[in-house]
């Protein structure tokens, strides 16, 4: 994967060979720069490969129309951003129900209330992005990627901004939902502890796999 800057092209990605067995839980390690980001971006659809292919399942993702990748990450992918990504004109209850609607279901008012209770977060639920702190807004943020139990959940550093007891909730409730439905868990992180949590640890550095750790 390469990018063209002002200052030269970067390669992001460099001969990257990944698998991610259906219903794993894996963390991505690293240090800053290593391309792990970029590898869980390309991993749902979010970027296009510049070279090679990406496979979700029967669907050859990079060759997909933007449309067509749209549809799939709506319904099948959970993602939980660094830096949130919440919706500033909806509530945080209202970030949570639009996702199941997306994913083409109905919204569950009691649902989505459940998920923000188990983050702590029930209380906040009528306030707007800006209302909340770093730390609460990834917290709905949560919420939203598996409200409509996706079978892919990709989270960037999903506890970066999250206390002791709130990085315990949002881990806890990331692992159940893996192990509820069945599905495949990427957590990129800088947390060793978080990431020990995971059934594999992968290190990346200088854009190239290191290997399991």
């Amino acid at each position: 994967m390469r990018y063209t800057t002002a200052s030269g092209p970067i390669r992001a990605l460099d001969g990257v060979t990944m698998t991610v067995e259906p219903g794993t839980s894996v963390a991505i390690v690293g240090p800053s720069g290593s391309g792990k980001s970029t590898r869980l971006g390309i991993l749902g659809g979010l970027e296009t490969p510049t070279s090679g292919e990406v496979r979700v399942g029967p669907h050859l993702l990079s060759a997909m129309a933007e449309p067509d990748r749209a549809a799939l990450r709506r319904r099948h992918f959970g993602f939980v951003f660094q830096a949130g990504n919440l919706q500033p004109f909806l509530t945080a209850s209202e970030n949570v129900g639009l996702q199941a609607v997306l994913a083409g279901l109905a919204d569950e008012p009691a649902q989505t209330r459940a998920l923000l209770e188990s983050l702590d977060v029930i209380s906040l639920e009528r306030r707007f992005p800006d209302e909340l702190s770093g730390g609460q807004r990834q917290r709905v943020a949560v919420a939203r990627a598996i409200v409509h139990n996706p079978g892919i959940i990709l989270a960037d550093e999903p506890t970066g901004s999250l206390d002791g007891a709130s990085v315990n909730r949002v881990v806890e409730l990331l692992l159940q939902h893996h192990a509820t439905h069945g599905a495949t868990l990427v957590v990129v992180t800088h947390d060793r502890a978080v990431a020990e949590r995971m059934s594999t640890v992968l290190e990346m550095r200088a854009g190239r796999m290191a290997g399991p750790t």
